[in-house]
């Protein structure tokens, strides 16, 4: 066979290795890439749940998807407010319909992500604001296998 031919057995047992390594990664990467439209789905209906509590002043349903050490800003400027003031705000809301699009996820890893969107939010007839639009990011992290909202801030859109 040669010198020739040894090395390029060598060669080739070499790039076998290599491909053999590589594959596992790029499977795991397409199982990576396969889970993000169904986390996506997940969290979207976790966001639209929230909204439909919030709405209808369920602070039970709507507590469930917050973290316990949850923290919100909303653009009334009013700073940094905590899970209990946030269920609190819900007796005042008067949230009419709302409307949400523009979901992104961004899975930061396999026990947290970052979703944006943004909402539209209408209320009564004679209250002081009809129409509301924000843009919206939230931190999601799962704990003890349920997703849980971490933060939330809301920017809004005049």
């Amino acid at each position: 066979m040669g010198s020739r031919g040894g090395l390029f057995c060598v060669v080739l047992a070499l790039s076998s290795l290599a491909m053999a390594q590589a594959a596992p990664k790029a499977t795991a990467s397409a199982a990576g890439e396969s889970a993000r439209p169904a986390l996506a789905a997940l969290l979207e209906a976790n966001i639209k749940t929230e909204w439909d509590a919030f709405q209808k002043k369920d602070k039970k349903v709507y507590g469930d998807l917050l973290a316990d050490d949850f923290v919100a800003v909303e653009d009334d400027g009013q700073g940094m407010r905590t899970k209990t003031a946030v269920l609190s705000e819900i007796d005042r809301s008067n949230i009419y319909k709302y409307y949400l699009f523009a979901f992104k996820v961004t899975p930061l890893n396999s026990d947290a992500a970052h979703v944006t969107y943004e909402i539209t939010m209408q209320f009564p007839l004679g209250a002081p604001v009809r129409l509301k639009r924000v843009l919206v990011s939230e931190l999601w992290t799962k704990r003890e296998g349920q997703w849980k909202q971490r933060y939330y801030q809301e920017t809004r859109v005049r």
